[in-house]
C-alpha cells in the first residue's frame, strides 16, 4: 500500500497561486470555537455534521510537510482509516471547518482519543488566501502492519467530500487511485450514500 502511495505522490505536483505572501498565522477566539483540519471523511458537510453540528466550512488548506496514509483498521469503516504522516516531500489537502466548543469534545471522542487511537495534533495549515492559520487536527498513535487499504464506502466518502467542497483537481484524482479493499457494504455512520 505505501508504494502505491508514494507513486502516486511523486505524479502529483499541486502548488497554491503565491498572490500574498505568508506573514502571519492566523488563529481563531478560542472562547468560542476552534478551527480544525479534516483530511479523510470529515471532509463530507453531512459526516461532520453527525456529531459536530456546529461544523463551518472555512477554506480548503493544505498541511506541508505531511502525507495522508491509511494505517488503522477502523471496525466502523471495514477497512484502514486515514492519518497524517511526516513527510517533507508531501503536502496534505483537507477542510478548515470552524466548530463550536461545545462539540470538542464530541470531535475527540468520534476520532478516538479517549482510546487512545488518535492524538490531538496543533498544525499550521495554508490558507487559499495565502494565510497560515493554526488548527487542531489527529493523526494515529499506533500504526497498524499488514493490510492497510481503506475500503471503498470510506474512499468514496472522502472523495465526495473533497470534491463538495473544492480541493484541487490533481489531489482529487490522487484519491481516487488509491487502492481500496473493495468493500462497499453497510458501515456504523448514518450516512445517505447512494450506492454505484
Amino acid at each position: 500500500m505505501q508504494e502505491s502511495l508514494g507513486a502516486l505522490k511523486s505524479n502529483v505536483t499541486l502548488q497554491w497561486d503565491k498572490r500574498y505572501p505568508m506573514n502571519r498565522v492566523a488563529r481563531m477566539d478560542q472562547r468560542n470555537g476552534f478551527l480544525y483540519f479534516a483530511y479523510g471523511s470529515n471532509l463530507l458537510t453531512e459526516r461532520i455534521h453527525i456529531n459536530n453540528p456546529s461544523a463551518k466550512m472555512i477554506s480548503v488548506g493544505k498541511l506541508k510537510d505531511y502525507r495522508l496514509d491509511f494505517n488503522h483498521f477502523s471496525q466502523r469503516w471495514k477497512g484502514a482509516a486515514a492519518t497524517i504522516v511526516e513527510d517533507p516531500d508531501s503536502s496534505v489537502y483537507g477542510v478548515l471547518w470552524e466548530i463550536g466548543n461545545e462539540d470538542m469534545a464530541n470531535l475527540d471522542r468520534q476520532e478516538g482519543v479517549h482510546k487512545k487511537i488518535y492524538k490531538v495534533m496543533d498544525v499550521e495549515v495554508e490558507t487559499e488566501k495565502d494565510e497560515c492559520v493554526g488548527a487542531r487536527s489527529y493523526q494515529v498513535i499506533r500504526p497498524l502492519e499488514g493490510d492497510r487499504r481503506p475500503s471503498y464506502v470510506y474512499m468514496d466518502v472522502i472523495i465526495r467530500g473533497a470534491k463538495e467542497n473544492g480541493l484541487p483537481k490533481d489531489y482529487i484524482r490522487f484519491l481516487e487511485n488509491i487502492e481500496h479493499n473493495g468493500y462497499n457494504g453497510s458501515v456504523e455512520i448514518d450516512l445517505q450514500l447512494d450506492k454505484q
